[in-house]
């Protein structure tokens, strides 16, 4: 027998396309606030993974995990009083998803950021607090020193931001993950100066290399002066030795006076 398939009803088949069409789905390290159609906002969270319906109301989803922030073209002061030429950093930091109603709801909007179509929570917050941390730290060093103390500044300007997330009753909604500066430069006068004083170092130190070679001359002209004696003793014995050798006929050698000038008048 062969069997009969019922077809879909024309409107019902238009209305599930609908509905699929109007729907959102929340992705993986995002959360979602649907917005009512009386531009209200649900308190209730929306996990990633759920669908929602938009055909009524809309939904906003709100990127909260890993989310970096770039805090560039930074001067701060150094502890020599010079100003640093540039200090560039990112900041990752994660917030909770059980905050993002609040944080929507009760924050100025212009806390937050915009990355095409996610709403970063906090974005431009974290990155004031992170610019004023940078600036309060790059005071206990040194503008040529920063560079070597990499590590540390970065653990100090983290330190400083939770500080300030604890005295804002937020250190429980935002979580800083990870500090990385990526570029400490030196005023540029600063770096001449450095130049400057390893080249003159290094002149010093060829000098004071001359000096002592000069000295350690001396000395041994002093010490052969001093046994001319003795040099002279050695001289003979050598002459005497030479001697005996032409006597005793062990040497082939003509001996020449040290003074020889050459064979004059010889006829």
């Amino acid at each position: 027998m062969k069997k009969l398939y019922t077809p879909i009803p024309a409107l019902l088949l238009i209305s599930m396309l609908l509905l699929s069409s109007a729907c959102t789905r929340i992705g993986t390290g995002e959360v979602g606030l649907r917005i009512n159609f009386d531009k209200t906002t649900d308190p209730a969270e929306r996990l990633p993974g759920t669908f929602n319906q938009t055909v009524i109301g809309d939904i906003l989803t709100f990127k909260i995990q890993d989310v970096a922030v770039a805090v560039d073209n930074m001067t701060p002061l150094a502890s020599d009083n010079s100003t640093i030429k540039d200090f560039d950093m990112t900041v990752v930091y994660n917030i909770n998803p059980t905050a993002v109603s609040e944080l929507w709801t009760t924050k100025n909007r212009t806390f937050h950021g915009i990355s095409e179509k996610d709403i970063l929570l906090m974005q431009n917050y974290v990155a004031l607090s992170a610019r004023n941390a940078a600036y309060k730290v790059a005071r206990g060093y040194e503008s040529l020193k920063m560079a070597d103390n990499r590590p540390l500044i970065e653990q100090q300007i983290r330190e400083n931001i939770i500080k300030t997330l604890t005295e804002e009753k937020l250190a429980d909604k935002i979580t800083v993950s990870q500090i990385q500066v990526r570029a400490i430069t030196p005023a540029d006068i600063i770096v001449n100066s450095a130049n400057e004083l390893v080249r003159a170092q290094n002149e010093l130190k060829t000098k004071e290399v001359e000096v002592q070679t000069a000295k350690k001359e001396a000395e041994r002209i002093a010490a052969l002066n001093a046994n001319a004696g003795a040099i002279g003793y050695m001289n003979a014995m050598a002459n005497l030795k030479i001697a005996e050798g032409v006597a005793n006929g062990k040497v082939n050698t003509i001996v020449v006076p040290f003074d020889f000038r050459g064979i004059v008048n010889a006829k």
